[in-house]
C-alpha cells in the first residue's frame, strides 16, 4: 500500500511539472492509473489528500486557468520554485542515490510515468522530457526473484526459496534479508540465513522457482553494524586456479574469447579456446548460454555440468 501511494504521488508531480498549462482535474485523473481506476468520490478524496500531502513536502500546487473568463480551475508545478539548488555529494551519498534511480525503472514509477505523459501529448499537452531523465535505467533487474526479494527485505519479512549452489545442486534456503545490492551486472541479497545461524550472500540469478513468505513482515531487526565492505568484497570471484578447453564456433562467445588463455584455429568453422575459471558453475552458465556453439573438451565436470544445465532448460520447455 505504501509503495503504491509513493508511485501515484511521484507521477502527480511528473505529470504537473512536464507541462506549463494548467492540467484540470480530469485530466489529471485520465493520466494516472490509480486514478482512473476509483469512482467520482473516492478519487475526489484522494486527490485532495495528495495534494496536501505534497504541500506538506513544500510542493507549491499552482491553481489557475489559460481562460481569460475564468473557466475550469487547473492546477500545475512550477519547476522553477520545485529545483533543488546544486547540491554538494560525497562519494557514497551520489552512488547511493545513483543506485535508487537506476532502480527506478525496474519499480514501475518510469514506466507508468510515461504512460500518463503520453496521454497527457495525446490530448494535447505539450510536456518538458527532460523531467525524466532521473528515470532513465541504466541497472537491469531481470531476475525473475527480484520483486519478492526487494519486498520481502523492505518489510523485514522472512524468506524461503530454492538456491542453486555453484555446483548444479539445490537446496530449499531461509533467509532474514538483511540488504540487496549490484555487482557485475548481477544482484545479490545478504541477511541472516536460519539454515547456518550466520549472515550469508546470495545471488539471486541462482534463485530457482518462487521466492515465499516464512514469517511476517516486521519479524526481525536488521543489525546497525551490517559491514556494506565486507558484502562488497564477498561479491568479488575467487582468483581462478583450472582452465577448461572448449570447441567454439568460429566469431561466436565473443565473452569467452575475450578472457581466453588462447585461441586456436582447428578448421574452418571451429576455435579450441582455452579458459581459466574458478568457480565450475559460474563458467558451466556462461557455455551453457551459447548452446551449440560452445562445446567442452575438458574437464568431464564442466562438460556435466554444462549437459546438466542444457537438459534442464530443455525439460522446462518441453
Amino acid at each position: 500500500m505504501a509503495q503504491r501511494k509513493t508511485e501515484r504521488l511521484m507521477n502527480l508531480v511528473f505529470t504537473l511539472l512536464a507541462t506549463s498549462q494548467y492540467l484540470t482535474k480530469e485530466q489529471i485523473r485520465s493520466s494516472i492509473a490509480e486514478y482512473r481506476e476509483d469512482t467520482d468520490v473516492a478519487f475526489e478524496r484522494k486527490f485532495e489528500r495528495d495534494k496536501q500531502e505534497l504541500r506538506d513536502l513544500g510542493l507549491e500546487i499552482e491553481t489557475g486557468t489559460f481562460d481569460a473568463l475564468g473557466g475550469v480551475t487547473g492546477y500545475r508545478l512550477l519547476r522553477a520554485e520545485v529545483e533543488l539548488p546544486q547540491i554538494d555529494l560525497t562519494v557514497e551519498e551520489a552512488a547511493v542515490i545513483g543506485l535508487a534511480g537506476q532502480l527506478w525503472d525496474h519499480a514501475g514509477m518510469a514506466a507508468e510515468t510515461t504512460t500518463a505523459l503520453a496521454k497527457l501529448k495525446a490530448i494535447g499537452h505539450d510536456f518538458d522530457p527532460s523531467v525524466l531523465r532521473m528515470t532513465e535505467a541504466r541497472l537491469r533487474a531481470e531476475e525473475p526473484a527480484f520483486d519478492a526479494v526487494f519486498d520481502a527485505t523492505g518489510r523485514r519479512m522472512p524468506i524461503a526459496f530454492e538456491y542453486r549452489r555453484p555446483g548444479g545442486e539445490t537446496t530449499v534456503r531461509h533467509l532474514e534479508p538483511w540488504s540487496m545490492t549490484s555487482f557485475r551486472e548481477h544482484w545479490y541479497v545478504g541477511g541472516h540465513d536460519r539454515d547456518r545461524e550466520r549472515p550469508r550472500l546470495f545471488r539471486l540469478s541462482r534463485i530457482v522457482g518462487d521466492v515465499k513468505p516464512d514469517g511476517e513482515p516486521g519479524e526481525y531487526e536488521v543489525p546497525d553494524d551490517v559491514d556494506l565492505k565486507k558484502v562488497a568484497r564477498a561479491l568479488h570471484p575467487p582468483e581462478p586456479d583450472a582452465t577448461a578447453v572448449l570447441r567454439v564456433t568460429a566469431g561466436r562467445a565473443q565473452s569467452l574469447r575475450r578472457h581466453a588463455v588462447r585461441v586456436d584455429r582447428i578448421d574452418a568453422g571451429i576455435d579450441e579456446v582455452e579458459v581459466a575459471y574458478a568457480v565450475i558453475g559460474d563458467l558451466a552458465d556462461e557455455i551453457a548460454s551459447y548452446g551449440a556453439d560452445a562445446i567442452v573438451a575438458s574437464p568431464p565436470e564442466l562438460r556435466d555440468a554444462v549437459v546438466a544445465r542444457l537438459r534442464t532448460v530443455a525439460e522446462v520447455h518441453a
